[in-house]
């Protein structure tokens, strides 16, 4: 079921209904069937395979609280990670393991018949997967007590909102509040609509029109573009990307406050970072301090954090190059099963350490040189870091970065003259956007009458373009992760 279809604002209204009329026991049961019937809307076949994760993490959990030697506790922990990371394994990497151990074999000169696995990979299984992990991780590291009650947790790991694109969230975080319902309070419907109806704006109106521009920009002979084009391309992905999955993350956050359930937020207008690392305190929050807390930081010996804040650059200050690496090649590799994704990764690990070597010298100017300067190295780099994540091979990935090292190409387009003026124009939008939020709303909320007035003309707008362009046909780009 797609967030931007009719059939979800449905299954919304009546969802929302139920939460607030059914009793305690009944309502947890209402989440855990409805977020069901939500998944299994896409493909039903595979609600036997999160289940089992609900269910292998869930007991462990117990057994990793009950033991008392570390060695069993230990053989729990690992036996959990053993059969979530297998299955993720099993539907995301197969394949590409089993294609790539051909192709070397090949270059040996051992030949191998074809593959003929056809895998379908289940919608959202790298979210919950992480989801499930950090559960038992949490226990074993005594952040956290198991859940006794079953439907809880199972009602935690599936809740609908966030089940197949995240945020990627903490037991610690939304356990309780499932169990102590909030009161009914209309406020938290209001936010939550807003938030939905900004999301649906940013995905049908923004990020969908994007989609065919970059669609055809990266179907068309890249040789023939010159480094200006390439640039612009990068940013054009880079704006598509960034509607489609905060559009996203609105819906899940709005709809989780309709019911009183408070999400993290994971996007803060990562665009206008000033460093990389201050780039992942904005992008996919979630997910970057996940990888903080569960991969980077054990590996560098410092300790976790217990909630979804802050970002992978953050926690440490020492320089643990292996780990930095080693972490963002498992970043990069989690959104796919791809080298490209590999390159990706990479590409931010480098961005990080050419980061840290940098700020040495640059300490000493002044604090507004250091920031806007900042914002404008940053911003291009974290765009160009994008063709990897979107190109369709290493060779078109190469190949685009190449242009940037002939003189001629900076002298060529070959893009029509309107896709520069879109993404000129979404540029200046980002910084506007950030200029109306910290300086004309503050304002505004001092006058309460106009800014009722002004909001409600916000929002008419924004429905009405939601209702001219709303089409079910586009799924979010996060889906395929």
């Amino acid at each position: 079921m797609l967030f931007n279809s009719i059939t979800f604002l449905v299954f919304l209204v009546i969802t929302v209904s139920l939460y607030w009329v059914l009793p305690s026991r009944a309502r947890l049961s209402m989440i855990f069937i409805a977020s069901l019937a939500f998944y299994g809307f896409w493909r039903v076949e595979f609600l036997p395979v999160m289940l089992a994760s609900v269910l292998i993490d869930y007991f462990a959990a117990q057994k990793i609280f009950l033991v008392k030697e570390q060695a069993k506790k230990k053989i729990w922990l690992y036996l959990s990670l053993t059969i979530n990371l297998g299955l993720l394994f099993y539907f995301k990497y197969l394949i590409f393991v089993a294609e790539n151990i051909i192709s070397l074999g090949s270059l040996l000169g051992i030949e191998a018949g074809p593959i003929l696995l056809n895998i379908v990979l289940p919608l959202g299984i790298s979210f919950y997967t992480f989801q499930t992990i950090s559960y038992t991780i949490d226990v074993y590291r005594g952040v956290i007590e198991p859940e006794k009650d079953f439907l809880t947790y199972a009602s935690f790991v599936t809740f609908f909102p966030q089940l197949v694109a995240g945020p990627v969230l903490r037991a610690i975080e939304v356990i309780p509040q499932l169990t102590n319902r909030p009161k009914f309070q209309w406020s938290n419907i209001a936010f939550g609509l807003q938030r939905i109806i900004f999301g649906l704006f940013l995905k049908v109106v923004l990020a969908d029109s994007l989609g065919p521009i970059v669609d055809d920009a990266f179907s068309q002979n890249i040789s023939s573009y010159g480094a200006i084009d390439i640039l612009t391309i990068a940013f054009l992905f880079g704006f598509q990307i960034y509607f489609d999955f905060s559009a996203y993350s609105h819906i899940a956050i709005g709809t989780a406050r309709m019911m009183g359930i408070y999400f993290p937020e994971n996007f803060n207008f990562p665009y206008l970072a000033c460093s990389p690392k201050d780039f992942w305190k904005r992008w996919h929050i979630s997910l970057s301090s996940w990888i903080r807390d569960y991969v980077y930081l054990p590996l560098t010996g410092t300790k976790f954090h217990d909630r979804s804040i802050g970002g992978l650059a953050s926690g440490t200050t020492d320089n643990k190059v292996k780990a930095l690496l080693l972490t963002w090649a498992i970043m990069g590799l989690w959104h796919g099963a791809a080298w490209t994704f590999l390159v990706w990764g990479l590409y931010h690990a480098f961005a990080i350490l050419t980061y840290r070597v940098v700020l040495k010298f640059g300490r000493s100017l002044p604090q507004a040189i250091q920031y806007y300067g900042g914002i404008l190295v940053t911003l291009p780099f974290m765009m160009l870091g994008w063709i990897p994540f979107r190109a369709e091979s290493l060779e078109t990935c190469f190949l685009m970065y190449s242009k940037f090292f002939s003189p001629a190409s900076y002298f060529s387009l070959g893009l029509r003259e309107n896709i520069y003026l879109v993404a000129a124009f979404l540029l200046l939008s980002t910084f506007f956007a950030r200029l109306v939020q910290k300086i004309f709303v503050p304002w505004l909320n001092k006058n309460k009458i106009l800014s009722i007035i002004t909001e409600s003309f916000f929002f008419a707008v924004v429905i009405t373009f939601c209702v001219i362009y709303l089409r079910s046909s586009n799924q979010f780009i996060y889906f395929q992760f």
